[in-house]
């Protein structure tokens, strides 16, 4: 194909195809959440790889007080909990997510909290989380959105995920950055 047809050919697709879609812009977006709580799996089926070898990081638990160097730069959040835990595990992330959202470098930006774990008997509602988390009062003025998950559940956390996306381009049309 001579240099004449390739561009006939990129004009074509231009005028009928309208073109390559436009770029979506980036964010970051930091996830953390207790050990167990499915973070690793989650992002792993999310990216379409095997969750079959991927070995449980725990003792991560030991590190949280070095989460916030990786919160620099970030534009949203993603906690993941253990709708399943234990009360005593569930207070501990109920401390975390406080803290998440109230540190000086996160406390305006977009979170998603993920209730994953969802299939699990012992499962708490999402409603029942949200509640327990005393997120209404703890997150009012902060855009925020709280979701069940499951790795068995792709689609709806991917949708969780399209939720979060919304909230970062809103956040930018609001900082004038899109």
């Amino acid at each position: 194909m001579g240099p004449t047809n390739v561009y006939f050919m990129k004009c074509f697709r231009t005028l009928c195809c309208k073109g390559p879609p436009p770029p979506r812009p980036e964010y970051d977006v930091v996830c953390i959440g207790l050990t167990g709580s499915g973070k690793t799996s989650l992002l792993s089926r999310l990216c379409s790889e095997a969750t079959d070898n991927i070995v449980p990081t725990t003792g991560a638990d030991s590190i949280k007080k070095y989460w916030s160097r990786y919160y620099q730069g970030s534009q949203g959040v993603v906690f993941v909990l253990d709708s399943a835990s234990s009360e005593e595990d569930l207070e501990v992330a109920r401390t975390e997510l406080h803290s998440a959202l109230q540190h000086p470098q996160l406390c305006t930006l977009p979170f998603l909290i993920l209730a994953n774990h969802q299939d699990k008997p012992a499962a708490r509602s999402v409603q029942e989380i949200k509640k327990y988390f005393e997120l209404e009062p703890l997150a009012r003025g902060k855009s925020w959105i709280l979701e069940g998950s499951t790795v068995d559940n792709m689609t709806a956390v991917k949708e969780s995920f399209a939720q979060l996306i919304h909230l970062l381009e809103e956040k930018d049309q609001e900082t004038g950055r899109i």
